[in-house]
């Protein structure tokens, strides 16, 4: 969907790289390495970014470390349609719905880190959920998107001992009730 309306596949990247997780930084030989293109073609789409605002550099040592401007006024217009491109929108307001007693959800693997894959990982945070119903939800939601799910369920107590040890930027909370 996106990729009919952004036609630069670096571009795509960064989007979902800086804007699906507002805490992510990176700087361009890591982005360069991890993307697999060359550092010229995303120092441009870097400088294009910083230039309209979009993201902002900090200077670490000797490398210059990008992020997202989460205050810039397109900030969540961008990250609400990365969420719509990838159908996590579609699952959320479904589960909320019909699933039970969802507290939170979270999501973690590549996508919390803004590296886009083909399996996004989800957490959701409640008591008796409906797993019959989440896995109809997922299985139409892979179709839908082309992309596989991974799921985990805890209880709100699970949930505390699951993410005392973990770093704020493994998992990006996407709903809480």
């Amino acid at each position: 969907m996106i990729d009919a309306l952004i036609t630069s596949k670096t571009r795509i990247k960064l989007l979902t790289k800086f804007f699906l997780n507002r805490h992510a930084k990176a700087y361009l030989r890591g982005l360069a390495q991890e993307f697999g293109e060359s550092s010229n073609a995303i120092r441009l789409e870097l400088n294009r970014f910083e230039q309209a605002g979009l993201i902002s550099s900090e200077t670490d040592g000797n490398k210059k470390v990008f992020r997202a401007n989460s205050k810039h006024p397109l900030f969540k217009d961008i990250h609400s349609i990365l969420l719509k491109h990838l159908g996590l929108d579609h699952i959320i307001n479904k589960v909320i719905e019909g699933l039970g007693n969802i507290k939170k959800v979270y999501l973690t693997g590549d996508y919390a880190h803004g590296v886009s894959g083909d399996i996004i990982d989800l957490i959701f945070v409640g008591n008796e959920i409906d797993k019959a119903y989440l896995i109809k939800l997922i299985d139409k939601a892979e179709q839908m998107i082309h992309r596989k799910f991974r799921y985990l369920s805890f209880t709100e107590e699970e949930e505390k001992r699951y993410f005392q040890d973990k770093n704020a930027d493994d998992y990006l909370l996407l709903w809480q009730e």
